[in-house]
């Protein structure tokens, strides 16, 4: 008891408060029943919270999965050293499809279809969107649920089909290095320069709360990174501080950074590159829409 009152005083105020409970129910639920518990699925900063709490807890291990190798919410599944079985994940994926001569829908409209039918976002795990297509992987719970109600994403008519996790490729990420030279580890200018973009700009996603560091919001411009940390703007992928190399003879911060891109970031360059270089197939003021139809 004291330690679950420790675990949850550590993330009272924050954007862990409410799910930390959760995870410290599930845990004492598996030391009660020496067997296992899968949650719902967790962003990168729940499966932090969920590997914290576990570790005051002997003799209960924690996995993770998330539908196919490199998912980013995943299911955390605690685990008793008495259990001699197979532990389970019920995870499903649902595909839906939908005429792409017509209509370009993001990650934001398929989400927001899903919320819309009363789904809750931790029944929703990665949503893998491509051309006319969008596989949702949820639970196996919900799929019923989506493959019975979800019949429109926005203005266009879907039609959705179970279909196999197998089916999905791991993901795959490239990584690129830089190194740059900053007046302070302020997060406005470390996420300007690994993103290549102004502070001012920086600050007004900060101010939108479109920024994040370790998954959690940020609040401030003038919060401070340090090494390892991670810095991600949806559909502009992640920035790791993965050194900190010191300062200059003027004062400035040497880092190097590690700019983190899905394949499919890659796949939209080319296929605005594409679209340019054959411009009759597409009007200019489509060009630059490309990327949201196909990433989301």
């Amino acid at each position: 008891m004291a330690d679950r009152e420790k675990i949850i005083r550590f993330y009272k105020g924050t954007e862990g408060e409410e799910i930390v409970i959760k995870l410290i129910d599930a845990v004492e639920a598996v030391n009660k029943t020496r067997k296992f518990r899968a949650t719902d699925f967790l962003d990168p900063y729940g499966c932090e919270i969920a590997e914290t709490v576990v570790a005051h807890y002997d003799g209960i291990s924690v996995d993770f999965f998330g539908g196919y190798i490199g998912a980013e919410r995943q299911c955390a599944n605690f685990v008793h050293e008495d259990f001699m079985g197979k532990p389970s994940y019920n995870i499903s994926v649902v595909k839906a499809t939908w005429n792409d001569k017509f209509y370009r829908l993001s990650h934001r409209d398929v989400l927001g279809a899903l919320m819309g039918l009363g789904i809750k976002r931790e029944q929703i795990g990665d949503l893998l969107i491509t051309l006319g297509m969008v596989k949702i992987i949820c639970t196996t719970k919900m799929a019923d649920f989506i493959l019975q109600n979800l019949t429109q994403i926005g203005s266009a008519k879907v039609s959705c089909e179970l279909d196999n996790l197998e089916t999905i490729a791991p993901r795959e990420e490239r990584c690129k290095e830089i190194t740059s030279t900053v007046a302070s580890l302020r997060i406005d200018s470390i996420a300007a320069s690994g993103f290549g973009a102004s502070r001012s700009k920086m600050s007004s996603m900060i101010d939108a709360e479109k920024l994040k560091l370790n998954w959690q919001t940020v609040k401030s411009a003038s919060q401070m990174v340090k090494q390892g940390d991670i810095i991600s703007i949806r559909g502009r992928g992640r920035l790791e501080v993965a050194e900190v190399r010191g300062t200059t003879k003027k004062g400035r911060t040497v880092v190097l950074l590690k700019r983190i891109f899905k394949m499919g970031d890659l796949f939209v360059f080319f296929l605005i590159l594409f679209c340019y270089f054959n411009h009759r197939l597409r009007p200019i003021n489509q060009i630059f829409s490309c990327k949201q139809y196909v990433l989301g």
